[in-house]
């Protein structure tokens, strides 16, 4: 048997952060199972659904390196098919035409919620109303379930799913273990509408079957529906895949996932917060998936090591400082002309001059390594990026007195007789100057780092002196030491 697997998101938003989980999971079995990986937009909601989240879906989805092995299939081209599917279980007894209008069914659920708003404010109801109310929250059993009950001429009808009236129906998932629901207890489902519309129900199962998808990996929040659509394949004799149902991704307080904790959509981790893909799949295998105390894991590993039994129960918590740690990794990885390029792209750098460009591509291989992410990154060059003169605020400012000013001043003429600029020789330099006038470093590394950087984070003085090049390093010492000299 070839392996399967799919992931299908609905076009009416962005791509969440969960569903990009849900799609690396179902990508990762795939792969690790020598299968296939599709995709499929369930575009049935007209009115919810937008070329736009398509294209944002399929462009996250990209960006993560989670392309579908054929093009995506778009739900709403197959309506004729589920349609098809509809009558047939029909003809088979397994479903039936019914003309309980939908404002009849929406009138007995406002019943049952007046019922309950009810009890909540009273405290009890009288017993026939809450008889009543125990009948109007059972699963719906319409009349016409019955073979031999003729239709009214004319009526309009939709099609429904007929349960089973006895027995249970089991799932063995690969997650949530074995567990079972009586039938009594599950609605007949509408699979048509009246104006022959198919539901979401029916439309998954059968482009499941159509796909040949043998694995289902999705959120836990739609455990209930494999026992609504089940009866379907068991209805057409289909074979049913496997299920894993897995936790949603809940924020640090232990609550679902909400715009509250911060970012949730997939673009925001890249545009916004500055993550690079491989730390972001990385990060998501293990936000639910496990393999020992392993916490990076390449993509060649995860691929070799993953298996639906790694899969785990509990919730996994968003971890905003576990995410910096794992995409750090990864920015230390990264070749310095694409981190530059990526840099390049943001929105603080596109207006920088050329030199500072270049000074920033020159610098790369020393900053990546102090970053978690590009937003870090553009705060590791901003003592490359800032434009003269130099502000000096808080510790900086007072760094820089008047015996400072001093100092400064008579440095300048020893390390413009540098003929080579570059960090062993400034550091021999300024090694030199210190001796001369009978001072320990402390007295004019604070003080450099002070004029050249304005207290914006920066590596070693000698590096930052070697990376700012000898000119634009000359002229931010002498914008503080001339007004002392």
């Amino acid at each position: 048997m070839t392996v399967v697997t799919r992931f299908a998101p609905s076009p009416t938003g962005y791509l969440h952060i969960g569903g990009a989980r849900t799609a690396l999971f179902s990508w990762l079995y795939a792969r690790a199972k020598g299968g296939e990986f599709l995709l499929r937009i369930e575009d049935t909601d007209k009115e919810r659904s937008t070329q736009a989240a398509v294209d944002a879906i399929i462009d996250g989805l990209t960006w993560l390196g989670l392309g579908g092995d054929k093009p995506p299939l778009l739900q709403s081209t197959r309506a004729a098919r589920h349609a098809e599917i509809a009558h047939e279980l029909v003809k088979r007894g397994a479903a039936y035409h019914c003309p309980v209008p939908a404002e009849e069914l929406q009138a007995r659920r406002d019943e049952a919620d007046a019922l309950q708003k009810r009890k909540a404010a009273e405290g009890s109801l009288s017993e026939t109303d809450a008889a009543r109310m125990v009948d109007l929250l059972r699963p719906f059993r319409s009349p016409w379930r019955d073979p031999a009950r003729p239709l009214p001429a004319g009526a309009s009808t939709v099609v429904r799913l007929r349960m089973p009236d006895i027995g249970d129906l089991a799932v063995a998932d690969h997650v949530q273990g074995r567990v079972s629901r009586a039938y009594i207890d599950i609605d007949d489902l509408i699979l048509l509408r009246s104006d022959g519309t198919p539901t979401y129900m029916l439309a998954v199962v059968v482009d499941d079957h159509d796909m040949g998808v043998t694995h289902v990996i999705r959120g836990d929040d739609h455990f209930l529906n494999t026992f609504r659509q089940l009866p379907i394949y068991h209805g057409m004799g289909w074979p049913q895949p496997d299920y894993s149902h897995i936790p949603l991704i809940h924020g640090p307080d232990g609550k679902k996932l909400s715009k509250r904790h911060g970012a949730t959509a997939v673009d925001e981790y890249r545009d916004i917060l500055g993550y690079l893909p491989e730390g972001m799949r990385n990060y998501l295998l293990r936000l639910g998936w496990s393999h020992g105390d392993d916490e990076i894991i390449s993509d060649d590993q995860a691929i070799a090591w993953f298996d639906l039994n790694g899969l785990n129960k509990a919730p996994a918590r968003l971890d905003f400082a576990k995410l910096d740690s794992v995409n750090k990794h990864y920015m230390a990885l990264a070749g310095d002309q694409r981190l530059f390029d990526l840099w390049m792209q943001r929105t603080e750098a596109k207006a920088l001059p050329e030199a500072t460009q270049q000074r920033i591509r020159a610098a790369m291989p020393h900053l990546k390594n102090r970053a978690a992410n590009l937003v870090q990154l553009a705060e590791q060059a901003r003592f490359l990026t800032d434009l003269r003169p130099i502000r000096l605020h808080g510790k900086a400012a007072d760094q820089v007195n008047a015996e400072a000013k001093v100092r400064l001043a008579a440095l300048l003429p020893q390390l413009a007789g540098l003929t080579e600029w570059s960090e062993p020789a400034i550091k021999e330099q300024l090694s030199q100057f210190c001796a001369q006038n009978g001072i320990s470093m402390g007295k004019i590394g604070p003080v450099l780092r002070a004029v050249l950087t304005g207290g914006a984070p920066s590596p070693d003085i000698t590096l930052v002196l070697a990376l700012l090049g000898r000119n634009e390093a000359f002229a931010r010492i002498a914008d503080h030491a001339a007004a002392g000299a």
